[in-house]
């Protein structure tokens, strides 16, 4: 039985970015990381057919990449080899695979670039919105979770060695510790045993404060998901796949796919990745 572990770092966070990208675009091939030290090291590919794209590092204003990080916005062509309106410091890796068609999508967080996700074909495939909608709700999947990131490491920066703070470590067992409880209760058929474990659960989301370090300015609407849906939020939290999940709740891979599906409709998320921070917010999950 596969198991989730761990909250993801930003390399699996961007990894799991790039898979997504891949399937809910018409585009085969997608890549991208984070910048690190001014430059971004492309950490995930997927779809290639070289290993042209290995070692990738991009410089803020070169490439196509680097003028969607310095202008705030993605950049599309269709005709990568001729295109006058890019640099062309990188054509050895990106001809080097193939491609014509090219489509880079900033991160932005709090106004500034933190890396850039790309999406590209072999052809040259015409780009339109259909197209590059879903991938620029992935992008800013992503760059919401880094600022909420962000935000935790400040506050817990701020608040010194008070012992009501919570390290990243301990916060990372206290989310593995939720998951598990999750898939225990979902095995148990004892009311009163699944009520206390449940109780243990409210501790978790308490001790972990995510919904305290995330004030916002209004009233935070009432949000209610089921038993399963929280199930299955709990463990894609973690970095499961549909797959791993079913194989830990004992459900089908499809069902697991309905369940997510609801708590999104319900969150008022277009991926996954915005379902685990809104229910963070609203103090559903740790």
């Amino acid at each position: 039985m596969s198991t989730a572990t761990g909250m993801e770092s930003e390399t699996e966070l961007v990894a799991r970015a790039v898979r997504e990208l891949s399937q809910r675009t018409r585009f085969p091939v997608a890549f991208g990381g984070l910048i690190d030290e001014g430059v971004v090291s492309v950490t995930s590919i997927v779809g290639n057919r070289t290993r042209s794209l290995d070692g990738l590092r991009v410089r803020p204003e070169r490439g196509l990449g680097g003028r969607a990080m310095m202008e705030l916005r993605p950049r599309m062509t269709n005709d990568y080899g001729s295109s006058r309106q890019i640099t062309h410091d990188y054509d050895v890796f990106v001809l080097g695979e193939g491609l014509n068609t090219l489509l880079a999508l900033p991160i932005i967080v709090a106004g500034r670039p933190r890396g850039v996700l790309y999406a590209g074909a072999w052809d040259r495939t015409p780009i339109g919105g259909v197209t590059t909608a879903p991938a620029m709700q992935i992008a800013q999947s992503v760059a919401d979770e880094l600022r909420i990131r962000d935000e935790v490491d400040r506050r817990l920066r701020g608040a010194g060695p008070a012992p009501e703070s919570v390290a990243p470590r301990q916060r990372e067992e206290l989310r593995e510790s939720f998951a598990e409880l999750r898939s225990i209760a979902a095995s148990v058929d004892d009311v009163d045993i699944r009520a206390r474990i449940a109780q243990v659960e409210q501790r978790l989301v308490l001790l972990a404060g995510d919904a305290a370090a995330h004030p916002t300015t209004g009233p935070v609407p009432t949000i209610h998901l089921s038993r399963r849906e929280t199930d299955v939020l709990a463990c894609a939290a973690l970095g499961a796949t549909n797959g791993e999940i079913a194989a830990q709740l004992g459900l089908r891979e499809g069902t697991v796919k309905a369940y997510l599906g609801t708590a999104m409709s319900k969150l008022d998320a277009s991926t996954r990745h915005a379902a685990v921070t809104k229910a963070r917010r609203a103090g559903l999950l740790p």
